[in-house]
């Protein structure tokens, strides 16, 4: 389930919700109680090796009549 992070304007704490993408801007309240709070925006690191071969030649622009 995605996690969104909110932070709270009134005791600016930052938490995070649990809860379906089709409820990802419904509103959170703060763990203090609080109702004043924005949904932060996130970024997503993607990171990795890739165990295929780079492809030789014959790429969009390297000869392969792609384009």
């Amino acid at each position: 389930m995605p996690r969104y992070e909110f932070r709270c304007r009134t005791c600016d704490d930052t938490f995070e919700v649990s809860r379906p993408m089709a409820e990802s801007s419904a509103p959170a309240d703060c763990p203090a109680g609080h109702d004043d709070t924005v949904k932060l925006l996130s970024a997503v690191a993607v990171g990795g090796t890739s165990s295929a071969p780079a492809p030789s030649g014959g790429g969009c622009c390297g000869g392969g009549g792609c384009c």
